[in-house]
């Protein structure tokens, strides 16, 4: 007889946010308060993002008891694209980092559509109780078009606007409108089955 799965501790709303956005807030912190050129805050606000990345995998593990998917995924590709940045003194690869990981969200997902398989449910590991196969294939699909959108709105954020722009969208732009489509789901999700048990659904960290 199998052993049954752990039962892994839940962390409130308020610590599952400061992991998945804490690491870009203070990207936004350190760059707004350095002083000197775009150089001296790109460098200084890329490492700070990268140990905060780092902080909030390890903070992850202590309080939840493991590492979901999706911020292995976030947190290691923080980690490359930052050394990258480091190591070139070039801001194309942590502006690229949130092209790349929302297009690979988008292909991830799409992938899972075309070959039917719940691969959001098993990256976000069951984040939606109670949520129907039908739910959850909406949902793959409106995350799906919503990573395509801001893959290609980061794009053109980045090479069109300044540097301290682009970091302003991420922070001002990114992240609300990434909460804003969450919450536009619910309504969708509880027609869905999805049962909430007084707290929110978990939702995919920010690019």
């Amino acid at each position: 007889m199998a052993n049954p799965s752990p039962v892994r501790p839940k962390i409130g709303p308020g610590l599952r946010l400061a992991i998945d956005i804490g690491p870009l807030a203070v990207f936004f912190l350190v760059n707004f308060l350095m002083r000197g050129p775009d150089i001296v805050k790109l460098l200084a606000g890329t490492a700070a993002f990268m140990v905060a990345s780092a902080i909030a995998m390890i903070l992850s593990r202590w309080k939840a008891g493991h590492i979901s998917p999706m911020l292995w995924m976030t947190g290691t590709l923080v980690l490359v694209f930052g050394g990258l940045t480091l190591w070139y003194h070039d801001k194309t690869f942590i502006q690229f980092k949130p092209t790349f990981i929302y297009a690979m969200f988008a292909s991830i997902l799409a992938f899972g559509l075309a070959t039917g398989r719940p691969l959001l449910q098993m990256m976000l590991e069951a984040a939606y109780p109670g949520l129907t196969e039908k739910g959850w294939r909406q949902l793959t699909i409106n995350w799906t078009i919503f990573f395509v959108f801001m893959a290609v709105l980061n794009e053109i954020v980045r090479r069109k606007a300044s540097y301290d722009f682009w970091v302003a969208f991420k922070l001002w732009g990114a992240i609300p409108m990434t909460l804003l489509f969450a919450f536009a789901n619910l309504p969708m999700l509880l027609k869905n089955g999805l049962n909430t048990d007084g707290t929110l659904p978990e939702v995919p960290p920010e690019g």
